[in-house]
């Protein structure tokens, strides 16, 4: 069995794990993060792309909302077409200034693997049979399967 030590072990290469395992490494705190997909296929996952101010705020923290903020869109309000009326709602009136931000959730999993992989930071993908082991100890611990070896 093949061991590596961390603080941190995230399951999960998604938007969610991938922004953890950044704002953690900008904190100093050692990841890992594991992933059964392919990278490939975690970035082929095309969903949604409006982001909340809030998470706007979030990624730029995490150092990684360069590439978001020189290609996204902001957008203070929407128009909503119903029986023949057109009707404006004012996000940024309504929110006390807020708005949102259009920037695909893929370019957003795009920029934190690569942030991540510019870190030298830990992610293994296309792994099997995770298994967090311990966890109300202090001497918690995952084994899974990579490659036909296991980790822990």
């Amino acid at each position: 069995m093949k061991t590596l030590k961390t603080q941190v072990a995230i399951i999960g290469a998604g938007p969610s794990g991938l922004l953890l395992g950044q704002l953690l490494h900008n904190a100093g705190i050692d990841t890992l993060i594991l992933e059964r997909q392919t990278p490939d296929y975690v970035l082929g996952r095309i969903r949604a792309g409006v982001l909340e101010q809030g998470m706007v705020e979030l990624l730029r923290q995490a150092g990684v909302g360069q590439r978001m903020d020189a290609e996204g869109l902001v957008h203070s309000g929407f128009d909503l077409a119903l029986d023949g009326r057109l009707a404006h709602i004012d996000l940024q009136g309504l929110t006390g200034g807020k708005t949102v931000m259009v920037y695909g959730q893929t370019e957003v999993t795009r920029d934190l693997m690569a942030a991540r992989r510019e870190a030298g930071a830990l992610s293994f993908y296309e792994v099997s049979d995770v298994v967090p082991h311990g966890m109300k100890s202090d001497e918690a611990f995952v084994t899974f399967e990579k490659d036909g070896e296991t980790w822990r």
